[in-house]
Parts: structure tokens; sequence; C-alpha cells
């Protein structure tokens, strides 16, 4: 997955209203498009690193993106826009040892009205549904943490896959850890308590949690190692 174009390096001044961050570049200061809602908690320190990307597109209102935040020595990931697409050529290209040799490889597919997973894959007939989440937070020392902020919609996509296997499917989700260096992966509880239980229910009834860790370079993102999950 490299970046369509090189990214330019510079500070970052603040976000704000969650679509917003302003960059500091040379002696200019712009205003790039955060592609991440989230809270972000442990980027936003002002005069961190940042890497944008730049839109020649004259539909585009700004023509910058921030794409990645240097916080404590480490690149993070932070286009939440790109989780899946690195997924994407993680399962095309056999780089996620559970699911390699996928038959058929479909983003995007309801399960019900109601619920729509990130990918669904076929290998000798059997069908799975894949959940993709972006993993920013880190506030050990190489230890990654999901989620950043209470979220109702990701233990409503827990409860969805529990309903999945029931149907007979296989439930996959899988905790994309957007994060030089780290080793090791674990649901922060203290941030959601119910996002951590409805994982321990999921996780008893059979889904699967994988956690995957990135190669980041200023070129490129994509899939580089499994990564242990800490059971707490």
């Amino acid at each position: 997955m490299k970046f369509t174009k090189s990214l330019i390096k510079g500070k970052l001044i603040k976000r704000y209203k969650r679509f917003f961050a302003d960059v500091k570049l040379n002696k200019e200061i712009v205003t790039t498009h955060c592609p991440n809602t989230g809270s972000m908690k442990g980027l936003l320190d002002k005069g961190n690193d940042v890497y944008i990307s730049k839109s020649d597109n004259p539909k585009r209102k700004l023509k910058y993106g921030l794409e990645l935040i240097k916080a404590q020595k480490n690149l993070v990931g932070v286009n939440t826009h790109m989780a899946n697409k690195i997924v994407n050529h993680g399962l095309n290209n056999n780089l996620i040892s559970e699911l390699k040799n996928c038959d058929k490889v479909k983003p995007e597919v309801f399960f019900n009205k109601e619920t729509r997973f990130d990918f669904q894959v076929e290998k000798k007939k059997q069908k799975s549904f894949i959940e993709v989440k972006n993993v920013t937070l880190f506030r050990e020392k190489k230890t990654a943490e999901f989620p950043d902020a209470v979220t109702s919609r990701g233990s409503k996509h827990l409860l969805a896959l529990i309903d999945a296997i029931k149907e007979g499917y296989k439930a996959y989700l899988i905790f994309l850890v957007q994060i030089q260096n780290m080793e090791y992966f674990k649901i922060a509880k203290d941030i959601d308590i119910d996002y951590y239980e409805n994982y321990k229910i999921a996780k008893k009834a059979g889904v699967n949690f994988l956690a995957y860790r990135c190669k980041i370079t200023s070129k490129e993102i994509y899939i580089e190692k499994k990564i242990n999950i800490i059971d707490e």
C-alpha cells in the first residue's frame, strides 16, 4: 500500500472541530482535512511531527489531508479510511496467516438490514465475515489498545459477529495496529468497560480476534506482523 504521492512533513499546531487540523509547513500554516473522527487520544500534542498528503482535485475544499503523526517516537497512521485498504491488500497478498489463500474477497457486505461488515471471504466454500478496527492508541511501551473512546457501534459489531456464527459463518475481528514498534494489544477496558465485556462474550462464542501491526513509512503502509493479544 504505497501512498500515491510523497507525503509532506510538517508540525502539528492543533486539531479542531473533529475534521480539521492546522499544520505548519516551513513558515506557512495550512488547514488539513483530518480523516479520523475519533478522540486520537495521546497523539495531538502541539509540535508533533506530522505527514500530510496533497490533492490536486479542484473539487476538494481542503487540498491537504492528515495521514501520519509521530508520537512518542512512533509513527501512527491516523487516516481511518486507509484501514480497510490495508486489510484488503493483506488479504489479497496473504499477509494475514489465518486468512491465506481465500477463494473470494468481497468488501462491504451486508449481513442483515442493520449491519454491514467490512469483508466477506470464502475459502473451500466456508464463508467468513471480517470486521476491521483501526488502532491508534498506546499508553504503555509496545502495547496498543482499543478503543480510545466509548464505542457503542463497536459493541454492536461484536454482537452481530456472534449472530453470524449462529447462522453458519466464521467470524473474525482484526485489530489493525497502525502504530510502529508495538508487540502487544489489549482492550482498553478502563475507557469502555461495556466493549470489554462484549469482547469476552464474543470470544467465548467463537469470534476469532486477531491483532496485526503495520509497517509504516512516509511512503507506504502494509501489514507487517501478528502481535499478541493480552487478556486481562
